[in-house]
This record gives structure tokens, sequence and C-alpha cells, in this order.
């Protein structure tokens, strides 16, 4: 499928920060970020959307907790009992 481009001016600066946290939190570019919030707002309710949802939510679910730092630190307390 062809791609264009697409330039956004005069775009507010807290916007734009918003757009950029935003993207951070979902470890994404700004661009990536703002491709996705396009395709939602546009395309909701299309056959590959589903995919697109399910991606989303597990970017959103990830977690950076090492669980096994938890699970050492639960065997350390239950061997010193």
């Amino acid at each position: 499928m062809p791609m264009a481009q697409l330039t956004v001016r005069n775009v507010k600066e807290e916007i734009v920060r918003a757009l950029k946290q935003r993207a951070a939190a979902r470890g994404r570019s700004a661009e990536a970020e703002h491709r996705e919030i396009l395709r939602t707002a546009l395309l909701d309710g299309k056959v590959e959307d589903f995919a697109i949802r399910a991606e989303a939510l597990r970017m959103r679910l990830h977690s950076t907790v090492d669980s096994s730092e938890i699970i050492r630190a639960d065997r350390d307390r239950d061997n010193l009992a």
C-alpha cells in the first residue's frame, strides 16, 4: 500500500509535548504515535483494527518490573524462615 506524507503546522507546544509524552509512555516515536492517533480516530472499526488494538493493549500492559527480582526476594524470605 503506498504511503503518503502529512505535515501539520501551527500546533501548540503543549500539544506537541503531550504527544511526545504519550509516545514515550507507549515506547513509540512521536511520529508513530501520531500515526496511531490518526488511525484510531479515522479508521476505527476496520477489520485490521482488532490486531492493532490488541497490540496497543499489549503495549499498555507491558511492565518494566523484572518479575525475577520479586521471585528471588520471595525465595530469599522463605529460606530465612
